[in-house]
């Protein structure tokens, strides 16, 4: 068994030698790389002006920090702070040096849920994100009453593949389970697979971290698919033991 890890950064590489050191073979393969946006304008002044603050992704808190850095700026104290992750909220905890709740199953769903988001009629909210991805939190927010703001601290580029031999060494090397931890990784994934590679593609057991990858991998045809609940590399690694 060889577990392919698309996960971009040094979270795929520590979970590749998390895997390693449980003794499974592991490759990684980004499929998306990400970089902090320098400059996101009137930054601070756009958090010290907030009632919420919600960080959607590990590197989401992670670029936030760098970006206040540049200006020697600190993250202020006054606002509530929001993760949709565990993982995510420990990282931004340890930022702000502020409590951070988070729900126990990561996804946008499940974080609507929170008793924070329940009465926010006329609160300021920034959500801290990279460019794109889905609308349902700030939506949902907006129709409870709130205004929300996005700011945008990172974003992400595709990564062509330009060995278009690689899938057949994939497919030598064993691999027979993917991590995924996005749905923009999965769709793109699909799209760069060569058509006589799609069947072994779909024949993998995927690890996915939310219920919507999980459904949107069974509407491609993927038939073997683990709902981790999580994207956490800790989670991940559990579910990924023989």
């Amino acid at each position: 068994m060889t577990v392919l890890v698309t996960r971009p950064g040094k979270q795929g590489q520590a979970l590749c030698q998390q895997l390693a050191d449980e003794g499974i073979q592991a490759i990684h393969h980004p499929l998306i790389r990400i970089a902090d946006n320098q400059k996101v304008d009137n930054f601070h002044l756009q958090l010290k002006t907030s009632d919420l603050i919600i960080a959607v992704s590990q590197h989401a808190a992670t670029s936030a920090q760098n970006i206040l850095s540049l200006s020697a700026d600190i993250w202020p104290s006054h606002p509530l702070y929001l993760a949709v992750g565990q993982k995510t909220a420990q990282i931004l905890s340890k930022l702000c040096e502020q409590p951070v709740n988070y729900p126990e199953v990561s996804d946008s769903e499940h974080f609507l849920q929170l008793k924070e988001l329940q009465d926010v009629e006329g609160k300021r909210i920034t959500i801290l994100r990279g460019n794109g991805g889905r609308e349902l939190i700030r939506d949902s927010l907006l129709s409870r009453g709130a205004t929300v703001t996005y700011s945008e601290t990172y974003h992400r580029e595709y990564i062509p593949i330009t060995d278009r031999n690689i899938f057949k060494d994939w497919i030598q090397c064993g691999i027979s389970k993917i991590v995924i931890t996005s749905q923009e990784q999965l769709e793109y994934l699909m799209s760069i697979t060569p058509k006589d590679d799609i069947h072994w593609l779909q024949g993998c057991h995927l690890f996915v971290p939310s219920q919507r990858i999980a459904n949107r991998a069974q509407q491609l045809g993927f038939s073997k698919v683990n709902n981790t609940l999580s994207a956490t590399n800790q989670i991940l690694l559990a579910a990924l033991q023989p």
